[in-house]
């Protein structure tokens, strides 16, 4: 598995150049350790998602904008990524953080993607301060990680691919 999402993601490794890392605290009830604060995603469909029913997957949160630079590099870096490790239990969530653009403007976007995409949030989510902001969540709902910046292949690889070679926890 290790080497065909290095494969696939390898196309879009291009992208990710120029997109570094910006050192931001997490907001208080996001710790890295811990168990992940319950949170729920209203996609733009209409339907809702919950932690809990993720539990089981590797769910990475993407906190973007349309006026963010290393978003607009890194959502085909994640979009892609989803693509190639989604049948080996990824979730990839992305999150507007604007509310200034009419949803038939984001449509678009939105159908090129196989990344689900929310508008909102309800949990302590909702505090994050600067884009991108990703989170990750492993298979038994533990926050691993949380910073904003924008991954490389190289980081998000080394993140991800240990998660989801753990096994899903018994329910």
């Amino acid at each position: 598995m290790t080497s065909a999402i290095r494969i696939v993601a390898a196309m879009v490794a291009l992208a990710s150049l120029g997109a570094t890392p910006v050192e931001e605290k997490a907001p208080r009830s996001i710790q890295v350790d811990k168990l992940a604060p319950d949170f729920t995603l209203k996609l733009m469909n209409g339907t809702q998602v919950t932690r809990d029913a993720l539990r089981g997957q590797v769910v990475i949160i993407n906190f973007w904008a349309t006026w963010c630079v290393p978003c607009r590099t890194e959502l085909p870096l994640l979009d892609t990524y989803y693509r190639a490790a989604r049948k080996h239990g990824l979730s990839v969530y992305a999150i507007t953080t604007e509310d200034s653009l009419p949803l038939y403007r984001l449509k678009p976007l939105f159908a090129a993607m196989a990344i689900p995409s929310a508008r909102s949030i309800k949990g302590p989510y909702g505090a994050v301060t600067a884009v991108p902001y990703n989170i990750i969540i492993d298979r038994s709902g533990r926050i691993r990680y949380a910073a904003a910046g924008a991954f490389s292949l190289d980081e998000l690889n080394g993140h991800v691919i240990p998660l989801l070679n753990e096994k899903a926890p018994a329910v």
